[in-house]
């Protein structure tokens, strides 16, 4: 049976997921998700739709949310590297406005699961990544919404190192979550 270790993060809910990955000469082999093992180790999240999107070094995609209908996300990413965001939006929750940022790459293979409840977002790190997830609701674009980037009360350390950050008009022009005031 396919083994992944689950990682706690600071943020409940919030975990890193670490597939076991089979490797030899020819390459490698690994599971990224299959519902039993999931279930073992406790992530009885159940998937509906799956997305897969590439982006140049410095595209910054996020802080992404839906005010309606929330979205789970496993994330990934299948080649390259990018800085991965979650910020925990739950109502009443210790850890409202907080967040957890992790490397995830081609290479580590690591995976995070942000709960329903959690804007999101990720920064490419290498020349181009593929970044991949799967998510437990479908996605409703009325309902779409977000916090800006470097939002000063969320203060996410983003990995910028003099890069030229790439944003869409529509990432450029959201609010902070003071504004916004989203609570899930």
């Amino acid at each position: 049976m396919a083994e992944i270790s689950v990682i706690k993060t600071p943020i409940e809910d919030l975990v890193i997921i670490e597939p076991r990955v089979s490797r030899d000469d020819r390459g490698y082999f690994m599971e990224t998700y299959r519902q039993d093992v999931f279930s073992e180790a406790g992530l009885s999240m159940t998937f509906v739709q799956d997305n897969e999107s590439m982006s140049k070094r410095g595209v910054l995609r996020g802080l992404h949310l839906q005010t309606r209908f929330s979205q789970g996300k496993l994330v990934r990413v299948i080649s390259g590297a990018v800085f991965d965001v979650g910020v925990d939006l739950r109502k009443g929750s210790p850890t409202y406005g907080k967040y957890v940022g992790e490397i995830l790459s081609g290479d580590n293979k690591r995976m995070l699961y942000i709960p329903e409840g959690f804007a999101h977002g990720y920064l490419v790190l290498s020349q181009e990544a593929v970044f991949a997830y799967k998510c437990t609701r479908i996605y409703h674009p009325e309902f779409d919404a977000g916090i800006i980037y470097n939002d000063p009360d969320i203060g996410i350390n983003w990995p910028i190192d003099g890069m030229e950050i790439i944003l869409s008009e529509k990432d450029k022009a959201l609010p902070t979550l003071r504004q916004a005031g989203y609570a899930f």
